[in-house]
């Protein structure tokens, strides 16, 4: 079995980008929420309670819903 690393065996460059990353993935999934509950059911493929579940799934819930989850934003409107 693997041995985990403690938060300070790690170099201070790593810390850094999993803090960043960290960062970005909580601001997308903040952002997710906040448009999906301003947004009424009619703008939204699907049911918001799926997509509000769907995006607890780390990067890829933001990410689809961003990408899918809501009608009406395309080039031609």
């Amino acid at each position: 079995m693997a041995h985990k690393k403690s938060w300070s065996e790690f170099s201070g460059r790593k810390r850094a980008v999993m803090v960043v990353a960290s960062i970005v993935q909580v601001t997308l999934t903040v952002a997710g929420y906040r448009d999906l509950a301003r947004r009424s059911a009619d703008e939204v493929e699907g049911s918001k309670l799926a997509w509000g579940v769907a995006m607890l799934a780390n990067w890829v819930g933001p990410i689809a819903y961003f990408a899918k989850g809501r009608k009406g934003l395309g080039l031609n409107g």
